[in-house]
């Protein structure tokens, strides 16, 4: 993910910095690695030792890169970073957004950057949070969960306003960190109550989601599923996020039976489609009953979230789905041909199909190999991407000393899945 900053003309000091700037501190805070871009033409300025100082100071432990834009002449690029060598710290590289000189190193620089970024964070926390609409029973998870009232429980829906963070170990010692979020409502609901609170309550909901690695997404079982649930349902699906689907208040269904379950997951597949890979626990808050099981459950979808498969196995995969069903031919009687699949990348898993022409791929056969995939490799609870390249296009990328490298670093990047923020 790449976030582009407002221009930063000075780092105030005041208590109330402007926005841009509070937009570019979120940046920064939130990536993994930093491009500290300059202007060459201009040299070195005021705002710039500025800027250069408050990432020294603040963020030392980040990967920052310091860029010099517009050098367009290679020899005139050395004189014009010349200035910036003044800067503790940091080392000078020039480029040209214009011609796109020095954009290939830029691009392996980061993605190097990346990569370190990766290795620190293989003793990561996963993160879960707990959403959905008002008072279906989200604080009342979490309090089960880590045997204490951490957050305020009550039946007037509205009660938490923050998203709240708790640490937890689980039964076989993993460690999570459980994020509890205000209940979402309608768009238009909270326009209408003129509740500026509750917006902002909502806007860290989705943030929360953002943030983590699992959504447990907590309905309630005598209320009838609603658009407003099939929307956080989108949100989930476009973050890339694993996801199970909590009933809660389980105990409030009259005339249970054997059937029940299965009759109500039925129901559930049908209204949220798009969530047709996450698995369903039912549970009741209040009495803790079956609550572990929401642990175990997006325990086993965090580690689906983060399995590689081998090229091996992944193309064994497509080509039983090939010998299955092949491409359609179109109306000029061409057909799409897939040459070879790897997976690039993890949480979520994302494979990359190398084809003729991904033109010739229609949206019911990519979804048509996806469920196939789903079939034979598994990857319940999370969703998984699939990108279709063209092979002409990437043997033309890899081909010509500096964009190539840039290309073979654009893939790589993409495959890392981190944040980059641009600061200039």
């Amino acid at each position: 993910m790449v976030v582009d900053t407002g221009g930063v003309i000075t780092v105030s000091k005041s208590k109330m910095p402007s926005m841009i700037e509070r937009q570019a501190t979120a940046a920064v805070e939130e990536s993994s690695a930093i491009i500290f871009l300059v202007d060459g033409q201009a040299g070195l300025t005021a705002a710039d030792v500025e800027i250069a100082d408050w990432l020294r100071k603040h963020y030392s432990h980040k990967f920052v890169i310091l860029a010099v834009n517009k050098c367009e002449s290679p020899k005139k690029g050395i004189m014009q970073v010349s200035d910036f060598w003044t800067l503790p710290s940091f080392s000078p590289l020039p480029i040209s957004a214009l011609s796109g000189t020095g954009t290939g190193e830029l691009l392996d620089l980061v993605c190097s950057g990346l990569a370190k970024a990766e290795e620190q964070d293989e003793d990561y926390v996963p993160a879960i949070s707990i959403v959905g609409r008002p008072n279906v029973g989200k604080s009342s998870i979490l309090n089960a969960l880590v045997g204490e009232d951490r957050t305020i429980v009550s039946p007037i829906s509205g009660t938490t306003r923050d998203a709240i963070d708790t640490e937890f170990t689980g039964p076989d010692g993993q460690k999570f960190r459980l994020i509890d979020t205000a209940g979402i409502r309608k768009r238009a609901a909270v326009a209408s109550s003129g509740s500026t609170t509750e917006a902002l309550s909502v806007n860290r909901a989705f943030r929360a989601i953002r943030r983590s690695d699992v959504v447990a997404l907590v309905i309630e079982a005598m209320a009838c599923i609603t658009e407003q649930d099939f929307k956080i349902a989108e949100r989930i699906e476009k973050e890339g996020k694993g996801c199970l689907i909590v009933v809660n208040k389980w105990d409030t269904i009259p005339n249970k039976n054997q059937q029940s379950a299965v009759y109500y997951e039925q129901d559930v597949r049908e209204k949220l489609r798009i969530l047709q890979w996450a698995p369903i626990v039912y549970a009741t808050a209040i009495s803790g009953h079956s609550v572990d099981r929401v642990i175990v459950a997006a325990s086993e979808v965090e580690k689906e979230r983060s399995r590689r498969l081998s090229t091996a196995t992944l193309n064994q995969v497509v080509q039983e789905a090939l010998a299955f069903k092949s491409p359609p031919r179109t109306r000029g009687g061409k057909r799409g041909r897939i040459y070879y699949c790897t997976q690039a990348a993890i949480r979520p898993p994302t494979f990359v199909f190398f084809v003729n022409d991904a033109n010739l791929f229609p949206e019911t056969y990519r979804r048509y190999m996806e469920k196939q995939l789903r079939k034979d490799a598994g990857f319940p609870g999370t969703p998984i991407r699939l990108l279709w390249r063209n092979r002409r296009k990437m043997g033309k990328m890899d081909g010509g000393g500096g964009k190539g490298s840039g290309g073979r670093a654009q893939l790589s990047l993409k495959s890392r899945g981190r944040k980059l923020a641009l600061t200039s």
